[in-house]
């Protein structure tokens, strides 16, 4: 049976479908798949591809970085002033440069590729800018890049007199498919290019002896060049450098484009490691774009395999799907204990000054630096992030430490959002997916109320029913206003109001209240009641059943809204009210003032809640 077709403007259902025609797969399930499996084979033409092992030969039959831990951070080499800056619709002036320049230093990293110089005006005109400003401080490294061109590496070279210290990074393509199409060479004309432009950096080099000049070579499209090839270039340079430990060569592998799962670069890695010459004297460097999405991984395996740098751009920025994260590689290591030598107190200031220097925007989600990436909307995930919270600043004072000192362990964050200069107001958001411990959460973080347990689900039906229908988040002010709609404002604003009362203590255990009690905007209808009972609110509830409004009291809960004498109390009550319970909470700075609102808004709420039954009733009778 041929691929059925659902086409543009059309669903199988008659309804309008936006997306692209699809081949929905509709041949017979294979044979050897498990009765839970119900795939078939689709129309893709995945035929046309090889995989990696077809296209180039990884070595390595037994490895020894799936046992290795990172404990240590690799020294971390930023591109976006070139690599990301390339793969800019409008790449940056040098204004934006200087500010991102500014950036990388103040954030602590000590080596910085900076430009292509031979490859735009603005790229030469910054290095010498960095060159004559004294902008480069005296511990960073600044790296600019050239291809194996006797030209453009001259041009390179004019463009570096007067920093002290610089690494010149020489690059071209090795792998088989960019010999052929893109070079027209062989294996040895590109053995012999990469060789007689090293020997041209060199003899450049030599003639600054003033300077303190250091070579990088980068195998283009490494993760798919033959192992062997790659090794003998590479070894070749080390030597030709002259590599050693006080002066070494940096080898930098790309994985260009990825075309493999992350532990086949950590295999290709690992060879290296173990085959290049001089190893004490090289630098093993690795540059993993992130075509499958797995840049990270491979960044992180690769350095179990032995890398001890790697290249990329904060916030993954890079041409096709973007280079690999720094960002999230160095919070990565955070995460771990381990140290990233890197500072992201501020992440915010860094994602916005990244945002105007690149015009690009980090996403909402990105892993440690979105907006929303601490904020949690589940109720499952706010309650044991309320929780967690909690649980932490207890066991910070246990410890006798500040919060920010005390192990972490709060579930659903895997960081403190402090320690990225994050708040934790943004933590717990409010919509119609959020649960009772998030509402309850932002009530007592920006307006000081704590909800007993019990009223927590009651609120939260009545937050999900605003939000069911504004289909808006709900800010902690609206919760606030919410929660005095529906709690506060039945014990003040009626029906049935306390106009006056008084409370009595006859003998010892014996509570009197007297009151009057009217109806909202009727003078008329005010009468007087009394009560005795064990306790004030005894009182009370007996002087309602005496007028008529019969409540019992089922569970009281209070707490001041602030420290100090002069601060409001805030009451809550349930009710039994015709069998059925309700809550209500009255709030001053009285105590049992607050108290008496709390019963009679819970009468109000139950009163309110017939009527509307009834007209709902009604309404219905008429209908039929």
């Amino acid at each position: 049976m041929p691929n059925s077709r659902t086409t543009a403007g059309s669903s199988s259902a008659g309804g309008p479908w936006p997306a692209p025609a699809l081949r929905t797969p509709a041949g017979p399930v294979p044979a050897d798949a498990p009765v839970w499996n119900p795939q078939r084979h689709s129309a893709m033409p995945s035929h046309r591809y090889r995989p990696v092992h077809q296209r180039v030969e990884v070595p390595v039959t037994t490895r020894a970085w799936p046992a290795a831990r990172i404990e240590g951070a690799p020294l971390w080499v930023p591109v976006d002033l070139r690599d990301g800056n390339q793969a800019l619709a409008e790449p940056m002036d040098i204004p934006r440069k200087r500010r991102m320049f500014d950036l990388l230093v103040a954030m602590g990293f000590k080596e910085i590729e900076v430009a292509y110089p031979s490859a735009s005006r603005t790229d030469f005109d910054f290095v010498r800018h960095l060159a004559e400003s004294g902008a480069v401080p005296d511990d960073v490294t600044v790296v600019v890049f050239t291809p194996a061109r006797r030209e453009l590496i001259e041009r390179t070279f004019a463009a570096i007199d007067g920093l002290p210290r610089t690494v010149v990074h020489l690059y071209t393509a090795t792998a088989p498919t960019w010999r052929e199409v893109v070079l027209g060479r062989s294996r040895t004309e590109v053995r012999d290019l990469v060789r007689d432009a090293a020997t041209r950096m060199a003899r450049l080099a030599a003639a600054r002896p003033q300077a303190d000049i250091r070579f990088q070579f980068s195998p283009e499209v490494f993760n798919l060049t033959e192992p062997d090839l790659v090794l003998e270039i590479c070894n070749g340079l080390t030597e030709l450098w002259d590599a050693s430990p006080e002066r070494p060569v940096t080898h930098n592998l790309p994985a260009t484009v990825e075309v493999a799962t992350p532990n086949v670069y950590a295999d290709q890695i690992e060879y290296m490691h173990r085959h290049l010459e001089r190893r004490d004297a090289v630098v093993l460097s690795v540059h993993p774009h992130n075509d499958r999405g797995t840049g990270v991984a491979c960044a992180e395996l690769a350095v179990l395999a032995g890398a001890q740098r790697v290249e990329g751009c904060l916030f993954g920025n890079g041409e096709r799907t973007g280079n690999v994260d720094l960002v999230t590689l160095a919070l990565n290591l955070h995460t771990q204990g381990v140290d990233p030598m890197i500072d992201f107190s501020d992440l915010a200031t860094v994602r916005r000054t990244v945002e105007d220097c690149i015009r690009l925007p980090v996403h909402p989600r990105h892993p440690y630096a979105g907006t929303l990436v601490h904020t949690a909307f589940s109720g499952t995930h706010q309650d044991a992030i309320s929780k967690g919270l909690a649980h932490h600043a207890r066991r910070a004072a246990e410890l006798g430490v500040a919060e920010s000192e005390a192990p972490w362990a709060v579930p659903y964050l895997p960081v403190d959002p402090a320690d990225l200069g994050c708040s934790y107001e943004a933590v717990i958001r409010v919509n119609s997916q959020s649960g009772k411990g998030g509402i309850a959460h932002l009530l007592r973080l920006h307006h000081g109320l704590d909800l007993p347990h019990g009223m927590r689900p009651d609120f939260s039906r009545v937050v999900q029913r605003a939000t069911d229908d504004s289909g808006q988040e709900a800010t902690p002010k609206e919760l606030w206003e919410l929660f005095r709609g529906s709690y506060l404002d039945p014990g003040e604003q009626g029906p049935l109001t306390l106009d006056s009362w008084t409370a009595t203590e006859p003998v010892p255990g014996e509570h009197r209240i007297r009151c009057t009690l009217g109806r909202a905007g009727r003078p008329e209808d005010a009468r007087q009641a009394e009560g005795t009972g064990n306790g004030p609110l005894a009182a009370f509830t007996a002087a309602l059943a005496a007028a008529g409004h019969p409540a019992e009291l089922l569970d009281y809960a209070e707490h001041a809204l602030t420290s100090g004498p002069d601060s409001a109390a805030v009451a809550y009550v349930r009710c039994r009210i015709g069998g059925v319970p309700y809550w209500g909470a009255g709030q001053d700075t009285s105590v049992l003032t607050a108290s008496l609102r709390a019963v009679l808004a819970a009468v109000n709420r139950a009163e309110r809640t017939g009527a509307e039954r009834d007209r709902a009733e009604r309404d219905s009778g008429e209908r039929e």
